[in-house]
């Protein structure tokens, strides 16, 4: 405890970083403002019964911090250009030539990420015309003229840019992700609901479940602690060289493969996709077509979030994009080249392709450990809820691990900037 009480102090004493952190603070509550102001021509007495009768809704409302339950102009939250994200990276598989824009430094990442922005305007569009039909249809918004359906659309489609903007800042000028900490600020700024809810449930729930269920979360956060920060460290030999009659090199050192190479990503980017079936099949229940309706119904009782078809599905998704999002920001065959330029090789392996391959096998068995790791604690809350019988809690649990990786590589990106400080002082004595 004095260590955290020490780091926080150092910190604070930083002159940059304290602003940063203020910075950090008062973007976030910006966006919390941001939610809770409401789009006109909605009845709230029925959106709050609709959001308390559908675990889907209530689902998606956690994940876009309370914007949807309130509909707020922001209610669509980062839910668009996280699918946008998705979007870009997948084709970036297939497209070569957008593949190499990502290799192009700071210009070409500013470019992909300015085409992430530009795609994610139509989706928010698109999201909001199904969001506008399914309120319509449960009598939460009345009839509207095209006008004012128009204006409607642009005011979500503004919200999402204005999101996203707001997480952009921080990412340059506050501390950590803005994108992951404003996912962040939503689940945290939820919790207080879902507990008062639990407790006003209390006299319903087993006691003896509850603490054993909170005893359980503690035990998954401490679990989630320790996959975070888990690595395999592949010693790496430089050899001796002479330059000018002085000796370089010859030193010791480790390459450290993370377990949990992709972080939070995986989770945010299967909760975009786990829950699109049901939203689909949502809006084409009210199809005229018996056919498309019945097949639409049979969607969503499939894809339950309470279901276990839904959560064998998120399970692969969440292996799934970590598999990928792990070859996307970890590349062996530059790391091999980048050793071998330097004079470096792991002992036993000739550089090159034979230490390409090497690390290649690695990554894969540690990412597969992460990943079946990331995806049974994104199924946990529903395994969890079907024992313990705490739907209040159930959908609060699906956000620890986002809320846990969040603040441990926040608080990573504090240390580093802390130490850089610390060496720019040294060199200035």
């Amino acid at each position: 405890m004095n260590k955290v009480f020490s780091f926080w102090r150092q910190v604070w004493s930083s002159p940059d970083l304290r602003k940063k952190i203020l910075f950090t603070g008062g973007i976030l509550l910006v966006y919390r403002l941001l939610a809770h102001i409401p789009v006109s021509g909605i009845d709230r007495t029925a959106l709050r019964q609709l959001f308390s009768g559908n675990q889907l809704l209530g689902l998606l409302d956690i994940f876009s911090g309370g914007t949807l339950a309130n509909f707020s102009v922001a209610a669509l939250g980062l839910g668009p250009y996280i699918n946008a994200s998705i979007i870009i990276q997948l084709l970036s598989v297939v497209y070569p030539k957008l593949e190499e824009l990502q290799k192009e430094g700071e210009y070409g990442r500013e470019l992909v990420n300015q085409y992430t922005r530009l795609l994610t305007v139509p989706i928010a569009i698109l999201q909001g015309v199904g969001m506008f039909f399914l309120l319509r249809n449960q009598k939460v918004i009345g009839s509207v003229s095209p006008l004012e359906m128009v204006g409607l659309l642009i005011t979500i489609a503004a919200g999402t840019m204005l999101t996203v903007w707001l997480g952009e800042l921080i990412t340059e000028y506050g501390v950590g992700n803005g994108i992951s900490l404003l996912i962040f600020a939503g689940i945290a700024g939820r919790l207080p609901v879902i507990l008062t809810q639990t407790a006003v449930t209390l006299e319903t729930i087993n006691v003896a479940n509850l603490l054993v269920f909170g005893a359980l979360s503690l035990a998954v956060v401490a679990a989630v602690v320790f996959m975070n920060e888990a690595s395999r460290n592949v010693t790496v030999q430089y050899a001796k060289r002479i330059r000018s009659g002085k000796e370089y090199g010859g030193q010791t050192t480790h390459l450290p493969l993370r377990v949990n190479q992709a972080g939070v990503i995986p989770i945010i980017f299967a909760v975009s996709l786990v829950l699109l079936p049901s939203m689909v099949g949502g809006f084409l229940e009210q199809v005229p077509n018996p056919a498309i309706s019945g097949a639409a119904r049979s969607v969503v009782q499939i894809m339950n979030p309470a279901g276990w078809a839904y959560s064998i599905v998120y399970f692969a998704l969440v292996i799934g994009f970590t598999y990928f999002y792990t070859a996307v920001v970890f590349n062996p065959e530059k790391i091999s080249e980048d050793l071998k330029k330097y004079g470096g090789f792991v002992p036993g392996i000739r550089p090159g392709v034979a230490t390409t391959a090497y690390l290649n096998g690695i990554l894969n068995r540690i990412t597969l450990a992460g990943a079946v790791f990331l995806g049974l604690i994104a199924v946990l809350p529903n395994i969890m809820q079907a024992i313990f019988k705490i739907p209040t809690l159930s959908i609060g649990g699906t956000g620890i691990l986002i809320v846990v990786s969040v603040v441990l590589e926040t608080t990573k990106s504090l240390q580093s900037q802390l130490l850089v400080r610390s060496y720019d002082s040294l060199g200035k004595l």
